[in-house]
């Protein structure tokens, strides 16, 4: 089914994939930044390390960049309000987060692809 809707074209296989895409970025951001506090951070303190900083920081700074165009792309072909956006962007910055919703973000994928 293709419906034309503000100069884009939708389909439900391209919802479902960006959607899929959204979860699995969404879960190595969060490994990334867990990573990042809980390893990296106390091998530059403690350890004298901050090369673990650098490495684990620019991956965790790309991985985040993603998770954030695929939420916005979420957001935009599931028609999902501004509050879920911002829902999306508090999980990425506090530990845990993305883990959290992961259970909330798989149904609502599934709704979503029944729904079109």
């Amino acid at each position: 089914m293709l419906s034309l809707s503000k100069h884009t074209l939708k389909t439900n296989f391209p919802m479902k994939k960006t959607f899929t895409w959204f979860r699995k970025t969404a879960f190595a951001e969060g490994i990334s930044f867990i990573v990042l506090l809980f390893v990296a951070m106390p091998l530059k303190y403690f350890a004298g390390m901050p090369m673990a900083v650098t490495i684990i920081g620019s991956a965790h700074g790309a991985l985040f960049v993603a998770f954030m165009a695929l939420a916005y792309m979420v957001k935009e072909q599931c028609n999902k309000p501004l509050s879920w956006g911002v829902k999306a962007f508090l999980a990425s910055i506090i530990p845990f987060g993305t883990f959290y919703m992961e259970k909330q973000w798989k149904k609502e994928e599934a709704e979503a692809v029944e729904v079109d």
